[in-house]
């Protein structure tokens, strides 16, 4: 260390100039604070998913995603599901920690950088006779050098954990993508229902009026009129009660939308998309195609090598480093000042840490055991997942084409057992009976053909496609948003 007593204080100010530049210079390098934000120097927005929402990209008209139609615009299965992505706290909130996975990637990278710490300090030193005024400044650049694969086994823990965030952010937004979906097609099937009602509220007042024109020519009994009047009593009840469902229903749906439940809610009319073959194909091949693609799969799979991983890291963890330091010191005490300047290598060797490294390496295997175990509970839970929803797809196929039968049976002996009865060949039972068996039939019919839908995307869901493409077969083209 050089002492010189010129210019006291002139030291440590050429000190805080210099720690002040340096200060300045980081602050406009990239990783500091810029303009209000902060930037990105590993560049970890790049390798973070996307927010949330409906790719319409194969959809030849513009619109805006994440907004609501304009009033009186009815909504189709498009626009209910785009809301539901975007509104859903759910999605937010999975997506919140792939973000914070992707910030723990730029943490562990940072790890490999070396830090630079500046120190000023004055301290007031007071005797039994004379008191001084020591004032010192200090400048360290300290870097780990080798740590025999410690922080690179933490930077491949932290990317495996993103990859994880990752998928069980794609595995949410399927479960949303799906929820609303059925939501929808629920909402769909209370408005059919209504309808039904309403054909079955007019078949019963039409029995009604040839009951009581049948009594009126004195050819009906006043039993005939009785129960025609109860039938049709109890069909307006049932349309009163699908009405009050249908409301319950849309109000369900704008909360999945992320609107409030009183919000007026105007639907289009109800897919007619017949059933096709698109996934009939051997189960085995459904499975195994399921396995590649379900992003429940892809999270476990990085999970367990993130576990892996973290077994190298806790080995690593009692190995020696090996650290660089450096730096200049200036001091000034009672106008003597002198400065110096340092630098070394330090070797930390560990000797005995009370047995820590090696239950941290033993608990380490344990969670990839865990992990493992996860998988293969994962692999098993998709198989049965594909399964039972590729014979829900069948059993609704079926459904469909047998209430095709069923309704046209039923219309054909309601209109059947009505005339007789006007032509006054009939009695009434026989046509109270039709009448009820055509409005059972075609809430059947109804329910079947959204039953359909619902399979349909359950499976497309369980294989790992429910995609915007299914939405563009079932809901056409998305409509025009507010600017």
């Amino acid at each position: 260390m050089t002492n010189t007593t010129s210019r006291p204080g002139s030291l440590l100010a050429r000190a805080a100039r210099f720690l002040t530049a340096i200060v300045i210079v980081l602050a406009a390098l990239p990783g500091q604070l810029s303009a209000g934000e902060v930037s990105d120097p590993f560049a970890t927005d790049a390798i973070t998913p996307p927010h949330p929402a409906l790719d319409l990209s194969a959809a030849q008209n513009a619109y805006l995603p994440c907004q609501a139609l304009p009033d009186d615009t009815p909504y189709g299965v498009l626009e209910v599901v785009d809301l539901a992505l975007c509104k859903n706290p759910t999605t937010r909130e999975v997506w919140a920690i792939a973000r914070l996975q992707a910030a723990q990637v730029g943490v562990a990278k940072s790890d490999f950088l070396p830090a630079l710490d500046g120190r000023l300090a004055v301290n007031r030193l007071r005797g039994e006779a004379r008191s001084a005024t020591q004032r010192s400044a200090s400048l360290t650049l300290s870097w780990l050098l080798i740590d025999f694969g410690a922080r690179s086994a933490n930077l491949e823990v932290a990317r495996q954990l993103l990859s994880a965030a990752a998928a069980t952010l794609d595995a949410t937004v399927q479960s949303v993508f799906l929820g609303a979906l059925q939501s929808y097609f629920n909402a769909q099937a209370a408005r059919a229902a209504v309808s039904a009602a309403l054909e079955s509220e007019k078949a019963s007042r039409e029995s009604l009026t040839a009951a009581e024109v049948r009594y009126r020519v004195g050819s009906g009994t006043p039993a005939d009129r009785l129960q025609a009047q109860t039938a049709w009593s109890q069909a307006t009840l049932n349309r009163i009660r699908s009405e009050g469902v249908l409301r319950n229903m849309l109000g369900r749906l704008a909360k999945v939308m992320g609107l409030d439940a009183n919000h007026r809610l105007r639907l289009d009319d109800i897919p007619t998309t017949t059933p096709d073959s698109g996934f009939d194909r051997d189960i085995a091949a459904l499975i195994a195609e399921a396995r590649q693609r379900r992003p429940e799969m892809k999270a476990a799979e990085a999970e367990l090598k993130a576990a892996q991983s973290g077994i190298d890291y806790a080995r690593a963890s009692g190995r020696p480093t090996i650290s660089l330091s450096a730096g200049p010191q200036w001091e000034n005490l009672d106008g003597l000042s002198g400065q110096g300047n340092a630098i070394g290598l330090s070797v930390q060797l560990p000797i005995f840490s009370g047995f820590n490294t090696t239950y941290q390496i033993r608990a380490a295997e344990a969670r990839s055991e865990v992990q493992a175990a996860r998988l293969e509970n994962t692999r098993q839970e998709v198989a049965l997942e594909v399964w039972e929803n590729y014979q829900s797809l069948n059993t609704a196929t079926q459904t469909i084409r047998t209430s095709a039968d069923l309704l046209s049976s039923a219309e054909q002996s309601e209109r059947v057992a009505l005339g007789r009865y006007k032509a006054g060949v009939g009695n009434i039972l026989d046509v109270l009976n039709a009448q009820s068996a055509l409005a059972a039939a075609r809430l059947q019919r109804i329910q079947a053909m959204l039953d359909w839908q619902v399979s349909r995307a359950a499976l497309a869901r369980s294989i790992g496609v429910l995609d915007s493409s299914l939405l563009l077969a079932v809901g056409g083209e998305p409509k025009a948003r507010n600017p």
